[in-house]
């Protein structure tokens, strides 16, 4: 369990550098603020983001779930604010870099369960 956090904390972590050099407004100052950030930004998800998920659940049903990208960047924006060397300017980028990181994990995850399901 702990090697797939882990694991995701890497694809994380290449997509946060992936979105610093790709948007405008994402500054990443080495690589040790982009591990942190990437550590912290699984634990935002872990934590905060289903609790901020619930409570939005209407308007995310509304929207037709357009509304889980804004929630995605909220959480790139608020894994910011824990950080001195991650900064995130404005909504517009955070909404870019969420999309950019959410793609960076997405493919990781599709290898580490493929790789899973390969093993059995």
């Amino acid at each position: 369990m702990i090697i797939r956090f882990l694991l995701r904390a890497v694809f994380a972590a290449l997509g946060l550098w992936l979105a610093s050099k790709l948007v405008h407004g994402i500054e990443v100052s080495g690589a040790g603020s982009l591990i942190a950030a990437a550590l912290i930004l699984g634990l935002v998800n872990a934590f905060v983001r289903p609790v901020v998920f619930l409570l939005t659940l209407p308007l995310t049903l509304l929207t037709l779930g357009l509304f889980l990208l804004v929630i995605n960047a909220a959480m790139l924006w608020l894994t910011s604010l824990f950080l001195h060397g991650f900064v995130v300017h404005g909504f517009w980028a955070a909404l870019l870099g969420s999309i950019i990181v959410s793609l960076a994990s997405w493919v990781g995850s599709f290898f580490i369960y493929r790789r899973r399901i390969e093993t059995r």
